[in-house]
């Protein structure tokens, strides 16, 4: 049975979902299992942990994190998307008992107070306006242990010719001013507005995606 999509003011990626496993490593430039490795890396969960992804997509990342954790010591990921046709590839190729995954928006997490241990996001603030973005960095904030850490990949302020012409070309070819709010660097004051730790930058890719770290 299909699972549906989830009303949302920001940008779901439904019809990517049958072919965004092959277009994800060429809009990585081959890069993918690194750039992955570097959010697992940083987010180093422990087996007992349970980890939330925010707009998992098909849940490439997520299977990475299960492969980290001990389902019989209570570790589990939980990936969620607005999306509907992304969660039911995720759960047909990905899904596990300790691999879960939900439709969901990430601004109305389904959650209780303080359930995860770690909360990881890579390229989904880009697809939501400003407003949404701060739902989503409270509702997180809200999920989350004491002590947790959060982990966001995504478009920052470019650090490189070519990736500011690639991230205005993308805010322009693609109608997205989300992008632009990304690119005008505004995700480490929004994470700090929610009650996190001020971010550390831990990674940059292709000199416009920045990997970011911070605690409960």
């Amino acid at each position: 049975m299909p699972i549906p999509s989830i009303p949302t003011r920001g940008r779901t990626l439904d019809y990517a979902a049958s072919v965004y496993d092959l277009l994800e490593p060429i809009c990585l430039l081959a890069k993918q299992a690194e750039y992955d490795l570097t959010i697992l890396d940083t987010l180093d969960p422990q087996p007992t942990d349970t980890v939330l992804d925010l707009g998992c997509g098909t849940g490439v990342l997520c299977q990475m994190i299960a492969q980290r954790l001990q389902p019989d010591l209570g570790g589990s990921v939980t990936g969620i998307d607005a999306a509907g046709k992304m969660i039911e590839i995720a759960r047909k190729k990905r899904g596990s008992g300790h691999c879960l995954f939900a439709a969901m928006a990430a601004e109305n997490l389904q959650f209780a107070d303080e359930t995860f241990d770690g909360v990881v996001s890579s390229l989904f603030f880009h697809h939501v306006q400003l407003d949404l973005k701060k739902r989503s960095l409270a509702e997180a904030f809200r999920v989350m242990k004491p002590g947790g850490k959060l982990i966001i990949a995504d478009m920052h302020t470019p650090t490189t010719f070519m990736g500011a012409l690639v991230s205005h070309v993308s805010r322009w070819f693609f109608l997205q001013p989300q992008i632009g709010e990304n690119i005008r660097g505004v995700l480490p004051d929004l994470m700090t507005e929610a009650g996190f730790q001020p971010p550390q930058s831990v990674a940059h890719y292709f000199g416009y995606i920045t990997v970011f770290a911070t605690t409960k």
